[in-house]
């Protein structure tokens, strides 16, 4: 149990003491970004899908009777 709670008071010392936390504005700014990459990643799968998609029903049209 000694050792459970020196790591607990190590760990709070060194949330509290030697971790460099991001302002507001920082936070916002790393929000925004993020954002904007999953939404552009999402936009290029999308796009990704969409062309395999009809390529895929151009390529089984040619062998349909």
């Amino acid at each position: 149990m000694n050792k459970f709670s020196a790591y607990l008071r190590d760990s709070y010392k060194e949330l509290v003491e030697k971790v460099t936390w991001p302002t507001w504005e920082q936070l916002q700014q790393s929000t925004m970004i993020v954002l904007g990459a999953t939404l552009f990643i999402t936009a290029l799968v999308w796009v990704m899908d969409f062309v395999a998609n009809g390529t895929l029903k151009f390529v089984y049209g040619l062998f349909k009777k």
